[in-house]
């Protein structure tokens, strides 16, 4: 089986400057873990799971799988059947009978107009953490052993990919120990779940987000020594295999890898193909409007777990949703995110020399991606690459910023990055997501604070301090200017009509903000004393 394995590859190699179009394979199950026993709201509801979303009882459906019953699921799902066949039934009465609905966090808080932005953010730390959880076998809730930190509004959860960004604020603070029990938290996710899932809710887990758990244990290391990459190795191991899955055995795209004539890279991938519980009627709409089948709900949820849902970057036309394609797209940001992971990985497995050489290969296969296919040498950036169809996909976003930030380039290319960005993205507001206008949260106008971190060290690291300086205090007084207006701290802003508090999106502007108030503290720190 390797020797076919190998001569296929080989073949494939053969084909110039050509990434092989196959079929997928049937997903290949993972090995047996608790993610196996864990039940999801729709499959405990099922009929009356699916009435209450597509009937539209909460305007957003995350409030109904979020809701705890107040009775175990059998006792509902009778009293249900009984009850509808009654003239006089009400479904939103029902459900308000039968489940305690959450409320959002931190919406309520009331600002001390007497504080500065940056007190404002330290003050609401204790509002966003929440202590270790209670078991709860009828919520949807995984609970995690130790403190974390929830963005807010909605979020009533822990998110992977915002925890990092979160993080640096928490630096700033002082919050050691709140960031060490954060990690702890997503290794006993890796250890139980099998990977670190889009956020702790059982709905979540068939799809993870973008792999920055190196990045936060590299972040701790700065700080506290390189003991930490010890206490994590195992962890960080567990969460390449992960996102590797079928790497050694396949020569098709399977689960997170693509087999390429550079070797296997990643794409997002969820192993879901039904509505997202959480966006029930959105996607059932979605997909029965357009037949998109269950290719789309694989493509949507896949979306969901880049982070950049949604975005003209998954888009085949590059314009409108019902195209979407994500799991056929190379992502410039998860194949460096992947090689941010190897790096680490080399640094706490630095005295294993077979599984370090392994990785010191895969990370010069993802820099000839970029190189190869992902570069575009007309523009001067780096754009998402589809294997189906062999060719890049013409749109442009701060994705390009990622390879910068993992120091993956030639000077000569940050230089012409830099230089694209201050052409066409850099605005009044700080750097706009893509100049795309589709409507979309993670497209023109918005400015998102994950971003602008990206961008921002991915520009110092080649010597472009005045730019990164610009969009870092733009980003600052942009922060500034709407805690002023509203007392608040928001997910993301409108960087380009500085009239405006913020951006829209697939839901309401949500407040708190986790990863806005990590961002914002660890720029004013940095570049006050600029």
């Amino acid at each position: 089986m390797k020797y076919y394995v190998l001569l296929l590859a080989l073949l494939i190699l053969g084909c110039k400057n050509e990434v092989k179009k196959v079929p997928e394979k049937p997903i290949i199950e993972t090995p047996p873990t608790e993610l196996n026993i864990i039940t999801t709201p729709d499959e405990l509801l099922g009929e009356l799971f699916a009435k209450i979303q597509l009937e539209q009882v909460f305007d957003d459906g995350k409030t109904f799988v979020d809701c705890i019953p107040k009775f175990p699921y059998d006792e509902i799902k009778r009293n249900y059947e009984q009850q509808k066949k009654d003239s006089t039934f009400n479904l939103k009465t029902f459900v308000y009978t039968n489940f305690e609905i959450p409320k959002a966090i931190s919406s309520d808080f009331k600002s001390d107009a007497t504080k500065t932005a940056a007190e404002h953010v330290t003050a609401l730390w204790p509002v966003l953490k929440r202590d270790s959880d209670q078991e709860n076998e009828l919520s949807s809730l995984i609970p995690l052993p130790k403190s974390y930190i929830v963005p807010g509004g909605r979020f009533r959860e822990v998110y992977y990919w915002d925890s990092y960004f979160t993080m640096l604020g928490l630096v700033e603070s002082g919050e050691f120990e709140l960031v060490e029990n954060m990690l702890d938290n997503f290794t006993h996710l890796i250890n139980t779940v099998g990977h670190i899932p889009n956020g702790n809710r059982t709905y979540y887990i068939t799809r993870s987000q973008p792999p920055f758990f190196s990045q936060m244990v590299k972040l701790l290391a700065a700080f506290k020594g390189d003991s930490v990459y010890q206490k994590y190795k195992e962890p960080l191991k567990k969460e390449y295999e992960f996102w590797m899955d079928g790497a050694e055995s396949t020569s098709y795209a399977i689960n997170h890898v693509v087999l390429t004539p550079v070797g296997v890279l990643n794409r997002y991938y969820d192993k879901g193909d039904t509505p997202r519980q959480e966006s029930y009627r959105e996607d059932y709409t979605q997909v029965e409007k357009t037949s998109g089948g269950t290719k789309m709900y694989r493509d949507l949820r896949s979306g969901a777990e880049s982070g950049w849902d949604y975005s003209s970057r998954w888009f085949a036309d590059g314009k409108t949703i019902e195209t979407i394609e994500t799991t056929d797209i190379l992502p410039v940001d998860l194949n460096a995110l992947m090689y941010g992971l190897e790096d680490v990985l080399l640094t706490a497995f630095k005295d294993d020399s077979e599984f370090t050489t392994t990785l010191k290969k895969s990370m010069e296969n993802r820099k000839e991606f970029l190189n190869r296919y992902s570069y575009n040498e007309t523009l001067g950036v780096f754009e998402d690459y589809n294997w189906v169809t062999s060719e890049p996909t013409g749109v442009i976003s701060l994705a390009t910023v990622y390879p910068l930030f993992f120091k993956m380039t030639t000077q000569e290319q940050a230089d012409r990055v830099a230089t694209y960005i201050t052409h066409n993205l850099l605005k009044p507001g700080g750097v706009v997501t893509s100049n795309n206008n589709t409507g979309q949260q993670w497209d023109a106008p918005n400015g998102w604070a994950p971003l602008q971190w990206m961008t921002i060290v991915g520009l110092e690291n080649y010597g472009h301090h005045e730019l990164a300086k610009i969009i870092a205090t733009r980003w600052i007084a942009l922060n500034e200017k709407v805690y002023a207006n509203t007392g608040k701290f928001v997910e993301k802003y409108n960087v380009e009509d500085m009239t405006l508090d913020a951006g829209g999106g697939e839901y309401p502007v949500q407040d708190g903000f986790g990863w806005s108030n990590g961002v914002y503290l660890a720029l004013k720190n940095q570049y006050e004393k600029d």
